[in-house]
């Protein structure tokens, strides 16, 4: 499985559940994907965090959950770029998510962005996931 794939699965399960935040495994690629997610007011807050177990100690990522009415924010997501099968985008051809309530994530040149911002950007790149 992916492990932006397991990301999400991982948010959407945690907020299904009414969690206040959910913890997953840090790398750098979900700390990028995780502050796009917050700076489109998906969660709350992302924080690095360290975590001991035993004598060894790793770097986790502590997603804090929005929720608005007592549901939550995610109502959706669809992975586009799948490991046996990537989806690659031109600039042009990028389009809106659900008639601009969600956004797409994709992977540049540039590094990590939205849809919108490479668009702006004049890049396009693999198309990772859709969110509304």
């Amino acid at each position: 499985m992916s492990p932006i794939a397991d990301m999400l699965t991982q948010l959407r399960n945690a907020q299904a559940r009414g969690h206040a935040e959910a913890v997953l495994s840090f790398s750098k690629m979900k700390l990028d994907v995780a502050q796009i997610l917050r700076d489109k007011n998906f969660i709350g807050g992302v924080e690095k965090r360290k975590k001991k177990i035993k004598k060894s100690e790793f770097d986790v990522l502590a997603l804090t959950l929005k929720y608005e009415n007592g549901a939550g924010v995610i109502s959706g997501v669809k992975m586009i770029s799948k490991p046996s099968r990537r989806m690659y985008s031109g600039k042009q051809k990028l389009r809106q998510v659900q008639s601009g309530y969600g956004i797409s994530v994709i992977s540049t040149s540039k590094g990590i962005m939205t849809g919108d911002d490479a668009k702006k950007a004049g890049v396009g790149g693999e198309v990772i996931f859709e969110i509304w």
